[in-house]
């Protein structure tokens, strides 16, 4: 049964679970759910995400929603790469690295920066510099946090890519698409190398949204 996964080509948490399907090289299809338009969330949406998020996956008659736990489902369910560490630490540093993303990272990264800078530009409205101002020196925090973290390691979590890198890499380059966000990461030689190196895998060209291709 060809999952479905009920999201937005642009969302940052859909790139995530399209993500885990792409390097598991699963089959899938994008079912386009716009959340965000004058007419709120669909109702039938609510049907499959009680609070109205996105993404959520479909698989035959099994629903799951909330990131995490659909990119886990994806590697527990699926042949192919494994995208969780063996070891007990690594796999640790792991969900702590996608925790930390999600309390710290998402909001000023996305929201604060990138959402300010170029959403706000595009529909002509003046960005709220006091919010890129926060929102960029808690992103540098955050960053700071997770150079630290990756070490020497080829991947966030370790040799090997996990959920981490691809729960990382969607924010990330989102900041980086604005000038302020690239140059906060230049300063974390670990994290610019990553960065780099994560540009062009194919699992990442194949879901690049149309914020990237503009």
């Amino acid at each position: 049964m060809t999952p479905q996964l009920f999201g937005l080509e642009r969302s940052v948490y859909t790139r995530i679970a399209r993500l885990a399907l792409e390097e598991k090289n699963v089959a899938y299809s994008l079912q386009e759910v716009e959340i965000f338009g004058p007419a709120g969330v669909p109702k039938e949406h609510y049907e499959r995400h009680p609070f109205g998020r996105i993404p959520v996956l479909q698989h035959g008659d099994f629903v799951v929603y909330e990131t995490q736990a659909i990119s886990r489902y994806i590697n527990d369910a699926f042949t192919g790469p494994q995208l969780e560490p063996t070891g007990v630490q690594a796999r640790a540093r792991m969900n702590q690295i996608i925790g930390l993303l999600d309390a710290y990272a998402y909001r000023p990264m996305v929201w604060g920066v990138f959402v300010e800078r170029v959403l706000t530009d595009n529909d002509g409205v003046s960005a709220d510099e006091r919010l890129v101002a926060k929102s960029l020196k808690s992103a540098a925090r955050c960053l700071y946090a997770l150079s630290a973290l990756v070490g020497s390691n080829r991947f966030l979590a370790g040799p090997q890519i996990s959920l981490a890198d691809l729960h990382a890499f969607p924010i990330v380059r989102y900041f980086c698409l604005v000038q302020e966000g690239y140059e906060v990461i230049e300063s974390h030689a670990e994290l610019l190398r990553w960065y780099k190196s994560m540009l062009h895998r194919p699992s990442v060209l194949k879901t690049a949204t149309i914020y990237e291709n503009a």
